[in-house]
């Protein structure tokens, strides 16, 4: 397996798998359903594997890969879904090394079929969609049994009963504004269940306004951690998709119509460094005018004192709330003025407000290093 393929954005990895179902390849999708203590990656983590291609995705840092691998060939043969837990908590010359892997993780290998293309319409079409899955239990379900949740429409289907549907919602809504993953047991009448319920969300959406050089880097890095990019240049001329290839879009526009560009939400991050001054207060103008999180403005603190003289003398104060929302000087005080990792800088600081985090080392951090939900039903 290569490097590239192990370690690919889930994006790229959602794009595999609906490729995979468009081409009625045979494949296994494995995916984390539970951890109990550490490990490399968390519920909710999928490689696809094929008997003809390599391995897209991780589930874990290389711990268990070919031991996935191997199962995935019976699934196969099987047709049949199945779930296997591996306990590598001891302390024996196989694991003592170590490679992240130090809990005891529990993987769904299932054959990739129909059943999986709502999760992936979805995800395409910017749409947030709860999957339940039958992973265990004494109840009247197989393994593998699916029904999907839309927010808006509730249940997809009666794959669950009304008592078991009642049981699993309301903790279905906070995994699915977490867009995170757990597996929940609940006892019926019929016996106890246990499904492995997911919130898929689409990517954050990042648009960048500039058509400088410095753009790229940036692009890249984001697109790497799951943003969905949009280069916006003020000089139409520039707007040239073959100077970004990563970037999902490029495009033209005006700075005073950027409020009109797109349909902007709390799940759009902007980045301006278009580095010309009047180009910029314009394009900061219009964003505080929408529900955008995180507003990156290139420059000095000074460039921005001086936007903030100009606009009061016509009038126009900001609020603290607004405030909050400007990030200027851009990026996390990380050292470096290459262009990588000035991009690198800026890309952390995007991810540590998407993911509502303060930045610190994780040698002072106390706790896990990932925020753990429990949906246990009451």
């Amino acid at each position: 397996m290569s490097t590239s393929d192990w370690s690919l954005p889930e994006t790229d990895v959602f794009d595999r798998i609906r490729t995979t179902l468009e081409a009625e390849s045979e494949a296994v999708l494995a995916t984390v359903i539970a951890v109990e203590g550490s490990a490399y990656r968390r519920p909710g983590a999928k490689m696809l594997l094929s008997p003809d291609g390599p391995e897209v995705g991780s589930i874990t840092a290389g711990c268990l890969e070919d031991e996935v691998r191997a199962l995935a060939a019976d699934v196969l043969a099987d047709g049949a879904p199945r779930v296997e837990t591996w306990d590598l908590t001891g302390d024996d010359d196989v694991w003592g090394l170590g490679v992240g892997c130090n809990g005891v993780i529990t993987v769904l290998l299932e054959p990739l079929g129909e059943s999986y293309r709502p999760v992936v319409d979805a995800y395409r079409a910017g749409e947030t969609i709860g999957v339940l899955t039958v992973v265990g239990g004494e109840a009247d379900a197989a393994i593998g049994d699916r029904t999907y949740y839309r927010p808006n429409d509730g249940f997809e289907d009666e794959t669950f009963p009304e008592a078991i549907q009642d049981e699993l919602e309301a903790p279905l809504g906070e995994v699915i504004d977490a867009g995170d993953a757990e597996t929940v047991s609940i006892d019926s009448s019929d016996g106890n269940i246990e499904v492995y319920v997911e919130g898929v969300r689409p990517p954050p959406e990042l648009v960048v306004f500039g058509s400088g050089h410095d753009i790229d880097p940036v692009v890249k890095l984001a697109k790497l951690v799951d943003f969905r990019v949009t280069v916006v240049s003020f000089r139409g001329g520039q707007a040239d998709a073959d100077r970004v290839p990563r970037a999902d879009a490029v495009m033209s526009a005006s700075p005073r119509e950027v409020g009109e560009l797109r349909q902007w939400d709390r799940d759009t991050y902007a980045v301006v460094m278009s580095h010309n001054f009047l180009d910029d207060r314009f394009a900061l103008e219009q964003l505080l005018e929408t529900p955008v999180p995180y507003i990156g403005l290139m420059g000095p603190r000074k460039r921005f004192d001086e936007m903030r003289e100009e606009f009061t003398e016509e009038g126009r104060t900001f609020t603290e709330a607004e405030l909050e929302r400007v990030y200027t000087p851009i990026g996390l005080s990380l050292g470096g003025d290459a262009p990588f990792q000035i991009a690198f800088s800026i890309v952390a600081e995007l991810l540590a407000v998407a993911h509502d985090r303060t930045p610190q080392h994780l040698t002072q951090r106390i706790g896990p290093i990932h925020d753990r939900i429990d949906i246990t039903p009451d």
